[in-house]
């Protein structure tokens, strides 16, 4: 049962918590319940005033397989869930499409939401609000991989599947899985201020939350289809190499192919050139370096291959807008200033 603070009966002590009910089904994503339990929780045990109750809830307060096959005991019937809530959560799995056709579901969710602060929902729970009815004219986002099927049955939603997370209104959407940890470490700032959210994310030992318009896909993740192994395996050497010679002819001569015919298989894998696609890496991973080390900018210029601590201050110029010293002093990274285009997914 997941219960960050046990759920008091009076309306007088439903007042002096934030409750929290998170919806889950059969098929649920066990991440998309854990990292918003896990980050409310740990809130409450660093002084969140007033404190988060967090309950799981399901139809009939039926056990949930989730799509791992670990059975989540509910707490609550969301039947017998009377309001009022502070945030009702929805996640997301492989069971969504289940879950958005179950009308008796899609009823009570209506109806909590009703009685509810904010409403959110992870990764593909998306799904589960949008046929409820609780999308229409928002802009929202979901999992990537998810996203234009969901603009396809929800015309009157506008998806955008860019961004981490998404708020319109008293509405939040998150993209996939993880990204829930962005999205409940916004909820905790907006709540209780940022020093507390900070706090939570080093006890999470993760990186402060993300901007919500930060691309759900950095240069580190995006992959090219599986098929592509020798894309694949270069990005993978400069990820580790980044202090290396890593030129367009040196990474041709790794691969045993010509520069030319590097450069085309990475612009349409990766639509990006090669060189390009090394500044981005070798930037993104002097970003971490700076928010994570107390290094100097000479020395991440070295370790990620940099000439100088002054190339390094204009590629944070150019990838991120800022400098290197402003980074550093900023509590979270910024998005990208044009994020690398994605190839397009076949059939």
């Amino acid at each position: 049962m997941l219960r960050g603070v046990r759920l008091k009966q009076g309306k007088k002590e439903h007042r002096c918590q934030r409750r929290v009910l998170i919806v889950a089904y059969d098929g649920a994503q066990i991440l998309d319940i854990a990292c918003p339990s896990g980050a409310l929780d740990i809130a409450n045990r660093y002084g969140a005033q007033p404190p988060y109750s967090i309950e799981l809830g399901t139809l009939g307060r039926r056990s949930a397989r989730s799509s791992a096959g670990i059975v989540l005991g509910a707490g609550r019937g969301l039947e017998a869930v009377v309001g009022p809530l502070d945030t009702l959560i929805v996640v997301g799995g492989i069971g969504c499409e289940d879950a958005a056709a179950d009308e008796r579901l899609l009823g009570q969710v209506r109806r909590l939401a009703a009685h509810s602060r904010r409403v959110a929902s992870v990764c593909t729970g998306a799904y589960v609000l949008a046929a409820a009815g609780l999308l229409d004219h928002r802009r929202v986002t979901t999992h990537w991989g998810w996203a234009d099927r969901l603009a396809e049955r929800h015309p009157a939603v506008a998806v955008d599947a860019a961004p981490l997370y998404i708020r319109d209104g008293n509405v939040y959407t998150s993209a996939g899985v993880t990204s829930a940890l962005d999205l409940t470490l916004a909820l905790i700032e907006d709540d209780h201020g940022p020093t507390l959210a900070r706090t939570v994310a080093r006890e999470l030992v993760t990186h402060l939350h993300r901007p919500a318009d930060q691309a759900q896909i950095s240069m580190f993740l995006a992959a090219p289809p599986p098929e592509d192994r020798l894309v694949r395996d270069l990005m993978g050497h400069i990820a580790g190499h980044l202090a290396e010679d890593l030129t367009p002819a040196a990474l041709a001569a790794r691969a045993g192919i010509s520069p030319r015919h590097l450069t085309r298989l990475f612009t349409a894998h990766l639509g990006t050139t090669p060189a390009r696609a090394v500044r981005a890496a070798r930037t993104e991973a002097a970003a971490h370096l700076v928010h994570s080390s107390a290094l100097s900018m000479a020395a991440i210029a070295r370790r990620c291959g940099f000439g100088s601590a002054e190339t390094l201050r204009q590629a944070f110029l150019d990838h991120y807008g800022v400098t290197g010293d402003r980074l550093r002093r900023m509590p979270d990274m910024p998005p990208p200033r044009v994020a690398p285009r994605q190839k397009t997914p076949g059939p």
